[in-house]
């Protein structure tokens, strides 16, 4: 089984989708929209998990993302500046650029992580909706 076939963490998270049934979507808009970036369904339109389990549930999710960008930066600013020889001021200036596109999209990654770490992927999840 492939790392990014469904029923998969990798699936989930990556693909945005709801970790519990990995049909729904997790956010309205696609990843990488600057159309309400933010906004989350409160629940799946497939099984109903909920997206907000508890309030301040994505607390983690910052710790997520503070780790993600501060590798990618340091990676991203040594690169081009040790191997392209490029100076440190353009190198952390590429930096801004791209973090300033990429802002959304690790957002939503480090939100897509924290659910999927969390909840367990369940493949007949929408059979269950109602049922006690």
């Amino acid at each position: 089984m492939g790392i990014l076939k469904k029923g998969t963490k990798a699936y989930g998270i990556l693909g945005f989708k709801c970790p519990r049934c990995h049909e729904g979507d997790l956010f309205e808009t696609p990843a990488f929209s600057f159309r309400k970036p933010f906004d989350m369904y409160p629940h799946c339109p497939h099984c109903k998990q909920s997206y907000f389990p508890e309030p301040g549930f994505y607390y983690g999710a910052m710790f997520i993302s503070y780790i993600i960008s501060g590798w990618f930066s340091i990676g991203f600013v040594l690169f081009f500046h040790w191997v392209l020889d490029w100076s440190m001021l353009a190198s952390f200036g590429l930096l801004l650029a791209v973090g300033a596109l990429l802002y959304v999209y690790l957002f939503r990654l480090a939100r897509s992580i924290w659910i999927g770490l969390t909840v367990k992927y369940h493949p007949g999840a929408k059979e269950t909706v109602g049922r006690k």
